[in-house]
């Protein structure tokens, strides 16, 4: 039987790396993430398992700390907000350019700028877009609980690996801070560096007698290596693509509209529709898990049979040009969003899609 307990996100966070056979967490504190380095630190891993936690001296230090760690075939992950995913970027281009696996958890606030210590939604872009530079993308997952808060860092690091590809659990302050119950899985053994040898033969872990040496690396300067290796990554973004879309359909089969949101807003959507139901409206709803590779298929597939969408965000307005880009103008796609940490309510959605959507306006 599942041990069952009451956690935080960010504790289901951190519990869930312990359990996955995680090597070493490298971060540095920033609200409202800071409990996933103050439950490891008070866990001690290192003590039971030999995970390393350390708290680097900067997000960019962190960053850094993973792409060496990541070069030698371990699972490591690292965790911040905003203004600190937002320092990692170069560091996360150069493990992308390298091909190396990590976990990266972005628990968004309110901004732009310092901004606020509340929960946003608003750096949709910056982790499906890239983010930092050169053509990369990062897989991205949206968490809309906190047992998915958990369950999606095992999924992480299995598609960090199977890609070499750094992923990112795109969630917010509300997720982070609210309290849930989590079913805990059963305790994964860290592996042996014999063993990531034959698992990953391009893990830079010493030189053995009669092998050749790893080298990893993103510099190439001449540009057909360059340029083989920039399609030698779009090849594997194009399987991704192909093989890991995620989402979840509520309440659509007979909807005559659909709100389309992942994260907090997807939950706050699924109690509008309960209001909205009960007075019969028929509204359904659509959650992409899988942020990046997004789930254009699916949503265009359901443009064929409802009469509009709202795509609910905490933001002014990003995926809502995914869902634009999935519906292809077949039928009307509207945003509401609210700034600043401002959860919208159920209530204000609703009216959200009478004005935009049901009226015409």
């Amino acid at each position: 039987m599942k041990e069952l307990r009451l956690m935080k996100g960010n504790e289901a966070i951190a519990e869930a790396a312990i359990r996955a056979g995680c090597d070493g967490y490298f971060g540095y504190p920033i609200t409202p993430q800071s409990e996933v380095l103050e439950y490891l630190m008070a866990a001690k891993p290192y003590e039971t398992t030999g995970m390393v936690v350390l708290q680097a001296e900067s997000e960019v230090a962190s960053i850094n700390m993973i792409y060496g760690a990541a070069g030698c075939g371990k699972r490591v992950f690292t965790s911040s907000s905003s203004p600190g995913i937002s320092l990692m970027q170069e560091g996360l281009s150069y493990i992308a350019g390298a091909e190396l696996p990590c976990l990266l958890v972005n628990i968004v606030r309110g901004g732009p700028g310092l901004g606020t210590i509340q929960p946003s939604q608003a750096d949709y872009f910056q982790a499906t877009k890239g983010g930092g530079h050169g053509d990369y993308r990062l897989i991205t997952l949206a968490p809309a609980s906190v047992q998915e808060m958990y369950d999606f860092v095992e999924l992480g690091f299995e598609l960090a690996f199977k890609y070499r590809n750094p992923v990112m659990i795109l969630s917010d302050g509300a997720i982070g801070q609210m309290m849930e119950k989590v079913y805990l899985s059963e305790p994964k053994p860290r592996l042996s560096n014999d063993e990531i040898r034959k698992r990953y033969p391009w893990a830079t872990l010493g030189k053995l007698p009669g092998k050749e040496r790893n080298i990893i690396t993103s510099l190439y300067l001449e540009s057909t290596r360059q340029e083989k290796l920039n399609l030698t990554l779009q090849a594997k973004y194009r399987q991704v693509e192909k093989e890991e879309v995620r989402y979840e359909e509520l309440y659509c089969d007979d909807a005559e509209y659909l709100f389309v949101a992942f994260g907090t807003s997807s939950r706050i959507c699924l109690k509008a529709i309960d209001i909205a139901r009960a007075k019969g409206m028929k509204i359904g709803l659509f959650r992409p898990i899988s942020l990046y590779p997004f789930p254009y298929q699916r949503l265009e597939e359901l443009a064929g049979s409802v009469k509009g969408m709202l795509s609910v965000e905490m933001n002014a307005g990003q995926m809502v040009e995914d869902v634009r880009l999935a519906v292809n103008g077949k039928i009307k796609v509207a945003h509401y969003g609210r700034f600043g940490g401002i959860i919208p309510s159920p209530e204000e959605v609703i009216h959200a899609i009478e004005e935009k959507l049901k009226g015409g306006n």
